[in-house]
């Protein structure tokens, strides 16, 4: 059958075209995606093109669908694979597979899988690494989201502590302890705040800062000071702009002590060396920010780290575990990452929508592979209804959902919007 798909020939080169599609094999699945979100890690793909580790071959001679933040439905499943999967089950995919020692992704390595296209092959390795994932939500958005969530579990969980004379790691934030979460009031933060407050291990504080008013005051209004009382956590947002001396700020916040675990949210060296300031005894500084500069760097107080026991820690990405908690959280209700979404649009805004990803702020670019929907805002929506009746019922369920994409905004662009 054939498929729309963008693919990616060379460096800054990506189209989006019509490909046929082999025949499954024994130990393949077809599947029609629904739904993909944009990923920076795409944007890096595109300008470095065969540079990037996770190409396989000659992109010019062996071009790859893109996308890898992808949720839709098993359309045909293999024989070998019938025991375990059926046509019509909703599924999202773990990229990051681990495939006998090598980086291969869907997204990144292969012809005929990746999140932006209409239907894909998944090839036979998705399915015995365990990364073909079950999604049972009424929505797909969601399921795109699952990734990038699985990045704020990852980070959680890599978090470490020890007790005085052991040298054996503690997996995790210090339960009931003291959280920074340092330039977190955009979408990624949003997330971490949203996992904070609502994960089976949860801190006793969390303090939230950032330098805009208007962004801390929409991340309280989405993760509500009240809400996370409901659940044990003192939750404080903090502009710390114009606060000449910071830690202390914080600290009094904190009662007068220094912290357990401190997440950095920007790439940015003022921002890791207040981290480092704010540690406490065995504190964890989690710097999960991924910089774009090879050359990044920052001071770190090697003292304390003889003498206070102070760790740094890095990820980029969750693995499979991380990935399948996500869904879960989500598919109750627990996690509700939403404001993630900043945008939308369909599988015709992709390849400039990847091209230009690093200079469209906002959040997640969130993708109806069978749509041809212009790459939009959320928070244009109305002025665009003004000429387009569909953006216009755009705005009308968004603004009651405080201007936060839904089931119900994703329902109607399945159902409305014109085909690819």
């Amino acid at each position: 059958m054939k498929t729309k798909a963008v693919r990616l020939y060379g460096v800054n080169d990506v189209r989006l075209e019509e490909v046929m599609l082999p025949a499954i094999r024994d130990d393949e699945i077809l599947a029609k995606v629904v739904s993909d979100s944009i990923c920076m890690s795409s944007h890096k793909l595109v300008m470095q093109g065969e540079a990037h580790k996770r190409v396989r071959a000659v992109l010019a001679d062996n071009p790859v669908i893109i996308g890898h933040e992808f949720c839709g439905e098993l359309v045909e499943v293999g024989g070998a694979w019938k025991g375990r999967f059926k046509a019509g089950d909703k599924f999202t995919i773990q990229p990051a597979m681990n495939y006998e020692g090598t980086l291969w992704a869907p997204g990144y390595s292969y012809a005929y899988v990746g999140g932006d296209a209409t239907y894909v092959v998944i090839p036979r390795e998705v399915m015995e690494t365990g990364c073909l994932l079950e999604y049972k939500a009424d929505n797909f958005f969601m399921g795109s989201l699952s990734e990038p969530i699985s990045c704020i579990v990852g980070a959680y969980h890599a978090q470490y502590h020890t007790k005085g004379g052991s040298y054996t790691h503690e997996m995790g934030i210090r339960e009931g302890g003291a959280v920074a979460l340092l330039a977190s009031a955009g979408p990624m933060g949003l997330g971490a705040i949203d996992y904070a407050v609502h994960a089976d291990r949860r801190p006793g504080l969390v303090v939230v800062t950032d330098l805009d008013d208007a962004r801390l005051a929409r991340a309280a209004s989405i993760i509500s000071v009240s809400e996370a009382e409901k659940n044990g956590v003192r939750l404080v947002y903090l502009n710390t702009k114009d606060i000449p001396d910071p830690v202390a700020a914080l600290r009094e916040i904190n009662g007068g002590s220094l912290f357990d675990d401190v997440f950095v949210f920007a790439p940015v060296r003022p921002v890791v060396e207040l981290a480092d300031r704010l540690l406490g005894t065995d504190g964890c500084l989690n710097f999960f920010a991924g910089p774009t500069d090879p050359a990044f760097s920052a001071l770190f107080n090697f003292f304390n780290v003889h003498y206070e026991f102070h760790h740094v820690v890095g990820t980029s990405g969750g693995n499979t575990d991380d990935m399948k908690e996500a869904i879960a959280l989500m598919s109750v209700g627990r996690l509700n990452p939403v404001a993630l979404v900043t945008h939308i649009g369909g599988l015709n805004a992709v390849p400039e929508t990847t091209l230009n990803l690093d200079k469209i702020p906002g959040g997640k670019k969130l993708i109806y592979t069978h749509k041809n929907i212009p790459l939009t805002a959320i928070a244009d929506f109305a002025e665009r209804g003004k000429a387009d009746p569909f953006f216009a019922k755009l705005a009308e369920i968004t603004g009651k959902n405080n201007m936060l994409w839904c089931k119900e905004a994703e329902d109607y662009v399945l159902q409305n919007a014109p085909d690819i």
